[in-house]
């Protein structure tokens, strides 16, 4: 069973990016590796309904069981002990990553209150995206009657581009709404 961005990709992006860039061999042509889900809970430590919430709303989006981050070290400051649960983080591969990123794109970003597209200027420089949400209801599986409060979350887009340029002609082959 392939998504409708799978089939997109193999049917028109990838000749597009064979013409624009001319690659000699087809496995050079960069493709999405990974999408990875971040949210990161501060009053987690204190709080254990708060990482349930969130592990609640992580998986309603993503359609898969988040792992709970744990805090590697004590910081007084932030009054964080080592090991106590500080977030949840999600890898999506496969079917599941493009079915996720055609909601992104299609249904979560439009409803982003004032939304004007995401920033051309948030690659890492080997050809890795990412973009940060503010609030989690702009994905229509979450209710927003239900919610505990709202928390913002990273989804950082891993591709196999070896360059920003390649990876943003990739993403807007998918229709990422970049800014002019």
């Amino acid at each position: 069973m392939t998504t409708r961005m799978e089939d997109l990709y193999k049917s028109k992006i990838r000749d597009g990016l064979v013409k624009e860039f001319g690659y000699a061999n087809s496995m050079a042509v960069p493709k999405l590796d990974k999408i990875v889900i971040n949210m990161g809970i501060g009053e987690g430590s204190r709080d254990e309904k708060k990482i349930k919430a969130a592990v609640d709303d992580i998986t309603a989006i993503a359609g898969q069981k988040p792992v709970v981050t744990k805090a590697k070290k004590a910081i007084a400051n932030f009054k964080l002990r080592e090991g106590v649960p500080i977030g949840v983080k999600v890898t999506l591969r496969r079917a599941r990553m493009y079915e996720f990123l055609d909601r992104l794109i299609t249904i979560a970003l439009p409803r982003v209150r004032d939304f004007q597209g995401v920033s051309g200027k948030s690659f890492d420089g080997r050809g890795n995206f990412a973009l940060g949400l503010k609030e989690q209801y702009v994905f229509p599986e979450i209710r927003y009657d239900q919610m505990e409060g709202t928390r913002g979350m990273d989804v950082v887009i891993c591709t196999t581009a070896r360059t920003d340029k390649e990876a943003k002609a990739l993403l807007s082959g998918f229709g990422m709404p970049f800014r002019k």
